[in-house]
């Protein structure tokens, strides 16, 4: 025997029947054993009991218990009296799952006891209103987790309420809300699911808000009808006009209470489905019945609290891809936008919440942008939630579509001031990293410039080494305008930060931001002796020096100095040319690094002296000439250029470059050719007497045949390096420095055709 507290008021007593057959002789023939329980409910157990005396009453009456247990029982129910008073005591509020208020119609005017279940049971095989008291009854009984056990073992109760709630819920909207407020009591414990599941209380949700849902847009099209009548009509000197006009206050009035209740319905409804999707097998089900488009319907509704549930389940569901293209696919981007901003603070923080993961989708963030939610999420910057919406906004800058439109809006003023507002502090990620985004644009660099700005964020930087700051301040400084103008102020403290035993991501920064000030009237000579920084550039360019992110920075710095006159001479003087070279045969896979190297010798082929160092005194061409074939566009422009430049002014280097275009793009031809199944030679290959035009040797000697200002280089050599000031001056150069995309269209036009020139 075992004796148990169970349930509250309640012992059980655990113990085992056994059966024998005796034979004719006395002897046990056959046995069996079984394992049962007695349920002992104690109603008149309270805080003044006479614990002994109801214990010795509780042994007289159950002769399962032994009287040599007597102070076993005392003892417990000297625990369950105490436990009472301490309840008591506390008086707490009722734990209710998920903090699910109460509805109009869940009032009674009895207090429901567990041991009346039976009685409440029968009223739901009556009428409708007795099966709505019989419900609230056991609802109320629900409502407390202690009695959850116990009811789950009557199979009797749970299965008449699943049955009522099958066979009548179109009949009654508060006996329908009350059935699933109980089951709902139940799907707040994971371990009750099994049985929502098997009473398939899961999917007659489904059909009902689908069906509630429908109804809601039969009552808007009702009203609106009355509505545009009414309108039509409107005199009110008219006897039959007052009448339509009380027909639809009265409507509407019938209208306001049908729909309180059925929003009551849908989230008792909804919560259940939202704590049975704990389980993604049954998540995936919800999906496979089109739960994203009821809960997207459903935005539409006036009331917080089903908003809050609504947009709650939405964000849950959001997680996995396949609902969030579901939700792509329908306007919920654009009623959630309605939600913001607003009064409710639980809805507006779980919409951000939403929107925010939303917002991972490249085609949802163009949606946002629509939705004009850029000025409402910026008006949120200085409030409480300031941190989701800085992450949303963050996410829409990531598209350089919509990096212009911020300009439009009080957005980096705002982020302006809390940069500046972090003082000493470590400024948030989420902060610094729109602030980069943002700095991408040159209509917001210009912005974040103006008055002391570009002052502001140098002194923050410089002060405390921030790499993520000074990458900001490399962003604004690569747009051209009056921005650029602004940092002539502070070469000199960038450079002196290069020298400097800096953190490498910082001088990563610093390097970048010199190196896009591609200004003019800046001495860059003055600067390199001044700061002591050819040693330095030198030595970061030898393989494994550094990472491989500084010493790509050394190279683009090298390029940007170049178009100095006097510092390319400087810089081949101290024997950065051969170390380019190394350096390219090292990193010949990267074509960032392949491209950069590039450009600087295009560079340095302006200049006369830096001109003939790279021609007569190292083998650049040469690994030029390589690369006039490479697999990436932008290094075939760059060397195309390079290479035509180099040509004018070398003639020996000329014949080579010339023979080499000629040799590739005439093998490619051949090649053509001899795949080719053909019958008979091609008769345009040859002359009218059968011989060959033209052999190899002869057609190097046809100057006539040279490509001319469209081709390789004009046949008398006319074109001087004025030809490409524009690359000088900037006009054709990219971010980086090196011909941009559109600045390396002309040199496509200097390719050789597909087929050999002589045909």
């Amino acid at each position: 025997h075992s004796i148990q507290i169970k349930f509250n008021n309640t012992l059980v007593v655990q113990y085992e029947v056994e059966a024998t057959i005796l034979g004719e002789m006395g002897d046990p023939m056959l046995g069996e054993r079984k394992e049962c329980q007695k349920i002992i409910r104690l109603k008149s157990l309270n805080s003044n009991t006479d614990i002994a005396s109801l214990a010795r009453k509780v042994v007289e009456e159950c002769r399962l218990i032994s009287p040599s247990r007597l102070p076993e029982v005392e003892q417990l129910l000297f625990y369950l009296q105490n436990r009472k008073k301490s309840a008591e005591k506390k008086e707490k509020k009722q734990i209710k799952p998920r903090d699910l208020t109460p509805f109009e119609g869940m009032e009674l005017d009895e207090e429901a006891n567990i041991n009346s279940i039976d009685d409440y049971v029968e009223l739901l095989y009556e009428d409708i209103p007795e099966k709505i008291r019989g419900a609230t009854l056991i609802l109320h009984l629900a409502r407390n987790p202690d009695n959850l056990e116990e009811l789950l073992q009557n199979e009797t109760a749970l299965g008449a309420l699943a049955r009522v709630l099958r066979e009548d819920w179109k009949q009654s909207v508060d006996l329908a809300t009350t059935i699933i407020y109980v089951f709902f009591c139940f799907s707040s414990f994971s371990q009750f699911h099994g049985l929502i599941t098997h009473y398939k209380i899961g999917v007659l949700c489904m059909s009902i808000i689908e069906h509630e849902l429908k109804r809601y847009d039969l009552w808007q099209d009702e009203l609106l009808k009355k509505k545009k009548v009414l309108d039509f009509l409107k005199r009110d000197d008219d006897p039959d006009n007052q009448n339509l006009k009380k027909e639809y206050e009265k409507a509407l009035k019938k209208y306001h209470g049908l729909l309180t209740k059925q929003e009551q319905l849908l989230r008792v409804a909804l919560y259940l489905l939202l704590n049975l999707s704990e389980d993604t097998r049954t998540e995936l089900k919800m999906r496979n019945k089109n739960i994203v488009h009821l809960l997207v319907k459903t935005l539409d509704r006036d009331s917080e609290e089903l908003l809050v549930l609504v947009v709650s389940f939405l964000k849950k569901l959001s997680i996995f891809l396949e609902n969030k293209n579901d939700m792509a696919e329908i306007d919920t981007v654009e009623k959630l936008a309605k939600l913001v901003p607003c009064e409710h603070e639980d809805l507006l923080n779980v919409t951000l919440r939403l929107l925010l993961n939303l917002s991972f989708d490249t085609g949802l963030r163009s949606k946002m942008v629509q939705a004009d939610l850029l000025p409402k999420l910026t008006s949120l910057l200085d409030e409480a939630q300031r941190q989701i919406a800085m992450c949303i906004l963050y996410h829409i800058s990531m598209d350089d579509r919509f990096k212009s439109m911020f300009a439009y809006t009080d957005c980096i003023p705002q982020v302006m001031k809390m940069l500046f507002d972090c003082g000493d502090e470590r400024i948030d990620a989420e902060l610094i990293s729109f602030c980069i985004n943002l700095a991408a644009n040159k209509r917001n660099a210009h912005i974040m410039c103006e008055g002391n700005g570009l002052k502001m964020l140098m002194k923050r930087a410089l002060k405390h080494k921030d790499p993520l700051m000074m990458k900001m301040i490399r962003n604004i400084s690569q747009h051209d305008g009056p921005s650029k103008n602004l940092f002539i102020d502070y070469v000199g403290d960038l450079a002196a930060q290069i020298g400097l035993k800096e953190e490498e991501e910082f001088v990563i920064e610093c390097l970048g931001t010199l190196s896009n000030l591609t200004i003019p009237d800046l001495d860059w000579e003055l600067v390199l002796k001044e700061y002591n920084l050819v040693p330095y550039l030198k030595d970061h360019l030898k393989p494994g020096s550094a990472e491989d992110d500084l010493i790509l920075e050394v190279v683009i710095m090298i390029g940007t100095v170049s178009m100095d006159d006097s510092c390319a001479v400087m810089l081949a003087k101290s024997g950065i040319i051969p170390a380019l070279i190394e350096l390219l045969n090292a990193q010949q896979e990267d074509d960032e690094f392949v491209c950069q190297i590039v450009y600087v010798f295009y560079q340095m082929v302006f200049h006369q002296a830096t001109r003939d160092v790279i021609i007569k005194e190292t083998q650049a061409p040469a690994y030029l000439i390589d690369l006039m074939h490479d697999k990436n566009a932008e290094i075939r422009k760059v060397c195309d250029n390079t290479l035509d430049i180099i040509a004018e002014y070398d003639v020996e280097w000329g014949k080579k470059i010339q023979s080499e275009k000629f040799r590739w793009h005439n093998s490619q031809w051949l090649e053509m050719v001899e795949n080719r199944q053909m019958d008979e030679a091609e008769p345009f290959m040859y002359g009218d007497d059968g011989e060959p035009y033209l052999q190899n040797g002869d057609i190097l000697e046809r100057s006539d045949l040279f490509y001319s200002a469209d081709g390789i280089i004009p046949v008398d050599g006319a074109i001087s390096p004025e030809f490409f000031t524009d690359f000088q001056n900037g006009d054709l150069l990219g971010p980086q420095g090196f011909p941009g995309r559109e600045g390396l269209k002309s040199s496509a036009s200097k390719r050789p055709p597909a087929f050999p020139a002589w045909l």
